[in-house]
């Protein structure tokens, strides 16, 4: 369905920031070498069987908070400032770092893992973090369950994300943004791509483009199978679609896997079509001046991923990061930030809180779905630590041999 952009020249002018940044929330590391396949498995490796104890709050004596999260995934003004950051640190006298720290969920890991293993601080009271990786964070025992009382505004969650596999009922962790990877295309170099199917169309043979997020681009070769991704799906359904993306890399119809790099990829066309993030698209057509790429579901169906607040085990600081929680679940906050970001607010009312901002913005399926759009997606489920292990693996092994 092609939209119109945004005509408010704050928007316009928020996104066109986003775009020239040349990063996005979603950027992967570029390494596909033995080094990537490396950090990959020992990632996964688990930690031993010690319970920890979660550190003690000092909220009340230490009115400060480090956050951890991705580049460019939050409003920022010309000066490099957080609009809506700022004002919370006006409402509540917490003082907030703010830590653009994780550029990959794996490397972040790494990075912290030996002071989680022990309980100890990580230098990030609340982080970001995507679903998979949440729930491991989860079953190492690596988060503080959140305390609901100082977070009334978690009834504002949308009731699609309130029970998800690695966190019934939202005991360690709330939703920050989420997306959808699906499929894309040049309006004006290639006809219509509606499906995965498509991208091996013949005459898009060396022009396709795809992620180097494992479950985003295999995961929608699945759906395109007939695989229920967020269900207990088989090894088997798994390397039936490793094989078919093997096959696509060997023979060239997939010239490039890339992380948020992909985008540079269909502006120099290099690329004409690819499989793709939903906020990435919407800022590349906001650049360009109207629609030159479409962004589709794909037939089959579409990965839909979420980044999540979380408060690891030795933030001596959790009150204070609960209220800053509280905050972004305000609906009119939460319509700010998804009006620079351009990806899914998980907040209930911000659509309508959006309006005000700029009634086009709020009818874009892409930031605000409704239940007819989340019935085309699915989340890909939580892998046990052997299957992290075999399945990353597999897909880096076809990356070193491209």
């Amino acid at each position: 369905m092609n939209r119109p952009l945004p005509e408010d020249p704050m928007i316009r002018s928020l996104i066109a920031q986003a775009k020239r940044a040349q990063m996005s929330r979603r950027a992967m590391l570029a390494g596909t070498g033995a080094g990537a396949t490396a950090l990959a498995l020992a990632a996964c490796t688990p930690a031993g069987t010690t319970e920890l104890t979660p550190a003690e709050d000092n909220s009340a004596n230490d009115p400060t908070l480090n956050w951890a999260n991705w580049p460019f995934y939050i409003d920022e003004d010309d000066e490099g400032n957080y609009p809506t950051l700022l004002r919370f640190e006006e409402q509540t006298g917490i003082d907030v770092t703010y830590l653009v720290d994780v550029d990959d969920n794996n490397s972040y890991f790494a990075k912290v893992r030996d002071q989680l293993a022990l309980g100890q601080d990580i230098g990030a009271d609340t982080v970001c973090l995507t679903d998979w990786m949440v729930n491991r964070f989860i079953q190492l025992g690596y988060t503080q369950e959140l305390n609901k009382g100082n977070i009334p505004n978690a009834a504002n969650l949308v009731p699609s994300l309130q029970n998800p596999q690695f966190d019934p009922g939202r005991v360690h962790s709330l939703p920050w943004q989420g997306g959808f990877a699906g499929v894309c295309y040049n309006t004006e170099e290639t006809a219509e791509v509606r499906s995965v199917s498509d991208l091996w169309r013949p005459d898009l043979a060396g022009r396709v483009g795809v992620l180097s997020e494992m479950r985003d681009t295999i995961g929608v070769i699945m759906l395109e199978n007939g695989v229920d991704i967020s269900g207990d799906f088989t090894a088997d359904e798994f390397n039936a679609a490793l094989d078919i993306f093997r096959e696509k890399v060997e023979s060239g119809q997939i010239r490039n896997v890339r992380g948020n790099a992909y985008t540079e990829d269909l502006v120099n066309g290099d690329t004409l079509a690819a499989i793709c993030w939903s906020g990435d698209i919407t800022v590349l057509n906001a650049e360009a001046g109207y629609e030159k790429w479409k962004f589709l579901l794909p037939e089959g169906g579409a990965t839909l991923w979420n980044d999540n607040f979380i408060i690891p085990i030795g933030s001596t600081r959790k009150t204070n990061a609960e209220t800053l929680i509280n905050y972004y679940y305000e609906p009119e906050v939460a319509a700010e930030v998804a009006a620079w970001v351009n990806y899914i607010t998980p907040v209930n009312g911000a659509k309508e809180a959006a309006i005000a901002i700029d009634p086009v913005l709020a009818e874009n399926q892409l930031i605000f779905p409704n239940e007819e759009t989340l019935a085309q997606s699915r989340i890909f489920r939580g892998l046990t630590a052997q299957e992290e292990n075999e399945y990353q693996a597999a897909f880096q092994a076809i990356l070193l041999g491209a």
